[in-house]
């Protein structure tokens, strides 16, 4: 494969040898985070009968990373993008999870600029809808009067103005092992919202009090996405959609209490956590998703010379390290035995 012939490229002399990918390129350490998640996440579905195909799945996913090495001519140095990978696409892998907030937020962002000529004058607002924590056995029930108390909301009068939207359910672990699900929410406005359409956050309660039809004042956070100092709108915007679009549970309440998650797990199976509409609608194309697109999640799948520098997840030391073999072998991201024997160091 190509590389660059500077001796003090530090990056290109690591590619030769025994090394961990954190250690290559730190920018890569979410890898090793979520790698790790995960094989702490296979070993909880292992322990239940219901749940050992997802371990399998999980314990496949991600063994091989294979990236190309991109050299920038500006600072002379060079850095690894990925190319290649293969996911289970298990609903709470936390690596899949990882990718696939990421492959979302780089189709929004992909559509942004579009969206912006085409409303020049848009503003954006971010709301969180909360309901009071439930058992987590009533969690989806909980869940589907949630979904019926958006729908009835968006037909509220208030809402008509809002041009398009995008929402998402995230679901946390209450302390007495409660759960808590909630809507975070991304809305386009036109600037008339702040004048003649402007609904206040006391009024935004009222509202999803009576959607919810609940009996006591819910919590609600609406916020006016605004750029911070030396930032421009569009990076504001790309901030409140990176929030929107982060995880539906958080890697740490997986692994906190092993019963309460594989409960959660029965209780969302095949229960939808993404939504939009307006102008937003189908902006995601959440039902697109393949090995390639989570792969290219953060990248911008330029083309290269096709050489390639392979990792591979050693359990024991629950890090990726240098695999030559993945280098000129795109079949070893079928099955690497290494990647799952969890004694090999």
């Amino acid at each position: 494969m190509h590389c660059c012939t500077c001796e003090e490229d530090s990056t290109c002399r690591k590619l030769h040898q025994d090394t961990f990918l954190s250690d290559l390129s730190p920018r890569d350490k979410p890898w090793d985070v979520h790698r790790a998640q995960a094989q702490d996440v296979q070993a909880i579905y292992g322990e239940a009968r219901e749940f050992e195909r997802l371990a399998e799945r999980i314990g496949k996913c991600s063994g091989v990373l294979r990236f190309s090495e991109a050299h920038d001519p500006e600072t002379g140095e060079s850095r690894l993008k990925l190319k290649e990978a293969q996911f289970c696409r298990v609903r709470h892998c936390p690596v899949c999870q990882w990718r696939r907030s990421l492959m979302w937020q780089a189709r929004f962002y992909q559509a942004l600029p579009a969206l912006v000529e085409a409303h020049r004058v848009a503003r954006w607002l971010f709301l969180t809808l909360t309901v009071r924590n439930c058992p987590v056995d009533d969690l989806r029930a909980t869940l589907k009067a949630m979904n019926e108390s958006w729908r009835r909301l968006v037909l509220r009068p208030e809402f008509k103005p809002v041009q398009g939207w995008i929402r998402t359910t995230e679901v946390t672990r209450g302390k007495d092992g409660s759960a808590h699900p909630h809507f975070h929410a991304l809305l386009m406005v036109p600037p008339s919202w702040f004048t003649r359409h402007y609904v206040k956050q006391a009024r935004w309660v009222e509202l999803w009090q009576s959607c919810a039809r609940l009996n006591y004042a819910p919590s609600v956070d609406v916020r006016a996405v605004h750029p911070r100092k030396g930032e421009d709108g569009t990076q504001a915007i790309q901030q409140a959609a990176a929030e929107t679009l982060k995880y539906a549970v958080k890697p740490a309440d997986m692994t906190t209490d092993p019963e309460w998650f594989m409960e959660l797990t029965r209780q969302v199976h095949k229960l939808r956590f993404v939504a939009t509409g307006g102008v937003l609608k189908d902006v995601l194309k959440e039902w697109q998703e393949s090995d390639e697109a989570l792969a290219l999640a953060d990248g911008d799948g330029e083309q290269d010379d096709g050489g390639r520098v392979g990792f591979n997840w050693r359990p024991a030391d629950r890090k990726y390290r240098r695999y030559r073999q993945a280098d000129a072998e795109p079949s070893a991201l079928i099955h690497d035995p290494r990647q799952i024997d969890i004694e090999d160091g």
